[in-house]
């Protein structure tokens, strides 16, 4: 009946592409991965040694965070382009001619150095394989720029590609200025320059989406469905807000408001859209957005999805607490959203997978069921709030959701257990368990198992949740925060470098982990 449901919805294309069946995944930061071949983070082609193991193990999805180019950056929401790849993940040894030319093979042998690090490294991988690519920019670029596959690449993607390639041209060139500081000499004076920085960025976009399409490509021959990230947002200092600030409130942005988490609200800094102006547009930016995209994923987390219907925004430069929501009218809210929902539901047949975490309007959750697209479900907080507040039991929760035991920006399952003993002392009296501030193995079993087992049709979770069932694969219990992705609202070297321990190598070949995650997915 599900089924019929979900195929019958506004998102039933999609469901009929992906299954209304239940699917289980891993999520993981690609900067995380490290492999024999790798430099010091992971690359694209590291993805493709995950698929027959989760094959074996009978998980198909395979969640990521955004990865586009975040030039100096770190976060992978601080994107310089809604569509370009970061050219930190290239895997090297991968390109073509590397493994036979016996200077850049060399050059690639020496970067490998750099997965000994414990964490990643950004300044060091980024001036290595920059260092690299423009060798082998030097070398291969006129053998490689006048083929087929080059050419129709540069046409196909001619809407955002030329915006891009410039924007991150004048941010080198100009040693990484603010856009509003840049002036009409520079673009007189340095013409000659910025083209030829333009066509070094385009080739090297090519060689990313060679990749991550080949990753694609191999992930659909085994039945995987991998998701990717759309940041709701882009950042101001983006190709994409340079090149049309017209689709963009540049005085105003978002956050969210204060609540028991955080007191004082929260500023995102990133610029709120000018629906109005899109909408006159035909929305074409998004749809262009999502044409990228679908060259990449099979599904895709819809960063934020309340943002769409209402967001908060706050006027600067003034403080979160000053805000308000956008559309002021909450009548406003569900017509907007709902248009946005099915601008993108025609635009692409993947399946969107809303994040609709903290306070979201009973109307907007409704919405989304009734359009088909799922919410998602964090176990630790799917709680009774407006009753005793107690847990609610996973296998209540609703179809259309994913279930996961925690995210990017919370603490993992046992740094929560250890930390937030209140929670944890109620979650363990709801299993007939005593509770101690050392989550054991059983427990953390039961709890992964449990996820498994929800009414959600989806299941993912961190795979350095299901790497802690063998302890030697995470950090030490007396440094769990080490196993810690991000702390939002902080700034921090330990905020995205996080390294599992183990390689890929060693992941796909452990076979008792193999066995407990298979184990995870049987009654």
């Amino acid at each position: 009946m599900i089924a019929d449901q979900l195929e019958n919805s506004a998102a039933g294309a999609q469901w009929k592409i992906v299954g209304a069946r239940n699917h289980h995944g891993i999520a993981l930061p690609l900067f995380s991965l490290h492999s024999k071949t790798s430099c010091g983070i992971g690359e694209y082609p590291d993805l493709i040694q995950l698929f027959p193991w989760c094959r074996k193990i009978g998980f198909d999805v395979i969640q990521l965070l955004p990865l586009n180019d975040t030039g100096l950056e770190t976060s992978p929401y601080s994107a310089l382009s809604a569509h370009a790849l970061n050219p930190i993940h290239l895997g090297l040894s991968q390109l073509p001619y590397v493994l036979e030319d016996v200077i850049l093979k060399k050059h690639w042998q020496s970067l490998t150095s750099l997965n000994s690090t414990n964490r990643v490294s950004y300044k060091e991988v980024q001036k290595g394989k920059a260092s690299f690519l423009r060798a082998y920019y030097k070398q291969y670029y006129s053998t490689i720029a006048t083929t087929l596959p080059y050419q129709k690449f540069k046409e196909e993607h001619s809407a955002w590609l030329p915006d891009y390639a410039v924007f991150k041209s004048l941010k080198i060139l100009t040693n990484w200025q603010p856009w509003s500081c840049w002036s009409e000499e520079l673009f007189k004076t340095r013409s000659s320059d910025i083209a030829a920085e333009a066509e070094y960025h385009t080739f090297i976009q090519y060689l990313c989406f060679q990749q991550f399409q080949e990753v694609k490509k191999r992930a659909s021959e085994q039945g995987i469905f991998i998701k990717g990230d759309l940041p709701i947002l882009i950042d101001r200092e983006s190709a994409d807000v340079w090149s049309r600030n017209d689709l963009f409130i540049l005085d105003i942005v978002a956050g969210a408001p204060p609540d028991m988490y955080a007191p004082k609200g929260q500023k995102w800094g990133f610029p709120i859209y000018n629906w109005s102006t899109f909408e006159r547009d035909r929305y074409q930016w998004w749809v262009n957005r999502l044409s990228t995209a679908g060259c990449l994923y099979h599904l895709y987390r819809l960063d934020h999805v309340v943002g769409f219907f209402r967001i908060w925004g706050i006027p600067l430069p003034k403080e979160s607490k000053d805000g308000f929501f956008v559309p002021c009218d909450p009548s406003l809210w569900i017509p907007q959203g709902e248009k946005l929902m099915h601008m993108m539901l025609r635009s692409s047949l993947m399946l969107p997978i809303g994040e609709d975490l903290g306070v979201i309007p009973l109307e907007v959750r409704q919405s989304l069921k009734t359009l088909g697209i799922c919410g998602t479900k964090v176990m630790r907080w799917e709680r009774d709030w407006n009753g005793d507040r107690s847990f609610i039991d996973p296998k209540k929760y609703q179809a259309e959701s994913m279930t996961t035991v925690s995210t990017h920006d919370s603490e993992p399952l046992a740094l929560w257990w250890h930390d937030q003993q209140e929670e944890a002392r109620l979650y363990a009296a709801t299993q007939g368990w005593n509770y101690t501030p050392e989550l054991t193995q059983e427990q953390r079993m039961a709890i992964l198992s449990a996820s498994h087992h929800s009414g959600s049709l989806f299941h993912v979770n961190l795979l350095q949740e299901y790497l802690a069932l063998i302890p030697e694969m995470i950090a030490p219990s007396s440094r769990l925060e080490e196993e810690r992705i991000n702390i939002p609202g902080t700034i921090s070297q330990s905020n995205w470098t996080y390294k599992f321990y183990p390689s890929v190598e060693e992941i796909v070949n452990h076979n008792e982990l193999a066995r407990l995650m298979t184990a995870l997915r049987k009654e």
